[in-house]
């Protein structure tokens, strides 16, 4: 019932304390703006005395889902690197890849050693490194991510964690 009264209050009282805001002398424009100011005061008030009640200790389950699968933790070897303003790395796509990729780089005289790891752990990599969360892009087989490179970036990628070179892709 104090709900319906305060709501009924602001349609009755606002419009009226608005018009005399604008139109009226300067002791009634005090009144509307202490009216309009005691209107906001008592919904803030009632907001905070109709929040929401706590859930129960207990939940009921009409009945069993299963969670929603998550993808598998891995550090899947880049098949192909293409170098300009970014690079793009490409990796043999899983049955359930993961919708983001975290790739690390860091330069090492002319080569770009980079991790790649899919999944929720942090990729190695060592001091001085730059570490990306981006977005997985899959295509058939194949997934790719976009990384944005640093203007002083090294040009020749390489696994960091074996230290060969990243192949350029095909045709």
């Amino acid at each position: 019932m104090l709900a319906l009264s305060l709501g009924a209050a602001w349609l009755l009282l606002a419009p009226l304390s608005l018009w005399l805001l604008f139109r009226g002398r300067p002791l009634e424009r005090a009144g509307a703006i202490v009216t309009l100011l005691l209107l906001e005061a008592g919904t803030i008030v009632m907001g905070r005395l109709t929040a929401p009640h706590a859930t129960p200790d207990h939940t009921v389950v009409a009945h069993d889902v299963a969670p929603p699968a998550s993808c598998p933790e891995r550090a899947p070897t880049p098949r192909s690197a293409r170098l300009g303003t970014s690079l793009v790395l490409t990796w043999a796509a899983r049955r359930h890849e993961c919708d983001t990729a975290e790739v690390a780089m860091r330069s090492q005289g002319r080569r770009l050693l980079v991790w790649l790891h899919t999944g929720h752990l942090a990729p190695a990599g060592g001091a001085r490194r730059l570490a990306y969360t981006l977005p997985v892009h899959v295509r058939g087989r194949t997934a790719a991510v976009t990384v944005p490179l640093p203007k002083d970036a090294a040009r020749v990628p390489v696994d960091g964690r074996n230290g060969r070179r990243i192949p350029p892709p095909r045709g």
